[in-house]
């Protein structure tokens, strides 16, 4: 006799539970991330040799913006098809070249003014993360709002790279502390809600958290960097 064994449905509150020590996981990741980020960019910093060479040389400092891209592309395209090791190399990899790229605030603004406005950035990551996660509001069309103008921002920064006009980059800048404050609430609960419950401890549960850790991380950089744009004190005033 052949006895076939039924899975019952989780109930709210295992739901609750695994989505939870899913968004952890994410949480984790990011702040792994943004640790190596930050230990590669104080480590360029102090050789200051390695420093005023990608500062000064374009050649070299879009170079590294186009590997930070490469890695970013490529393993948004591959994550279905390697291992959770390898996503999250890729991950770790892609922080290091944006550690390597971020360096030269040191060279621009205050240590104070940087540390004051990293804190800043992540109280708000905080405060926004936490309202996505939370917040029974759907904020698909919040998102969709937020996704294109972005990519305004992307086509209007583009432009302004050729025409140097300082209003327009402010405009940008100002735009664009607003759609990063908003993607994070957004992407927070999209994680949240598409993390494929049932499957937690498996390799593919860490690249779930590996892909979401990135789009947070990208989120919290972005935002960063914005209002490093508005807040910090350059060494040159």
């Amino acid at each position: 006799m052949i006895t076939e064994e039924l899975s019952l449905p989780l109930t709210d509150e295992q739901i609750a539970i695994e989505q939870a020590n899913f968004i952890s996981k994410v949480y984790a990741w990011m702040a792994a991330s943004l640790v190596v980020t930050g230990l590669v960019a104080i480590f360029t910093f102090s050789v200051p040799q390695l420093a005023e060479l990608i500062y000064h040389n374009n050649i070299i400092y879009y170079g590294l913006l186009l590997c930070e891209l490469a890695v970013l592309v490529y393993l948004s395209f591959v994550i279905d098809d390697i291992s959770a090791q390898e996503a999250t190399a890729l991950l770790l990899i892609f922080a290091a070249f944006n550690g390597l790229t971020l360096s030269v605030i040191f060279l621009i603004y205050t240590s104070g003014s940087i540390a004051t406005t990293f804190f800043v950035t992540a109280g708000t990551f905080a405060v926004m993360s936490a309202y996505g996660y939370y917040t029974k509001r759907d904020l698909t069309t919040v998102g969709n709002i937020a996704f294109m103008g972005l990519l305004g921002v992307i086509i209007a920064s583009a432009v302004n790279f050729f025409l140097q006009n300082e209003t327009l980059h402010w405009i940008m800048t100002y735009v664009g502390v607003l759609i990063f404050t908003a993607l994070i609430a957004y992407d927070t609960q999209k994680i949240k809600e598409t993390n494929i419950l049932g499957n937690s401890g498996t390799a593919e549960d860490r690249k779930e958290a590996i892909m979401g850790a990135l789009e947070l991380y990208l989120n919290f950089i972005n935002l960063f960097l914005r209002l490093l744009d508005i807040f910090g004190k350059r060494k040159d005033d």
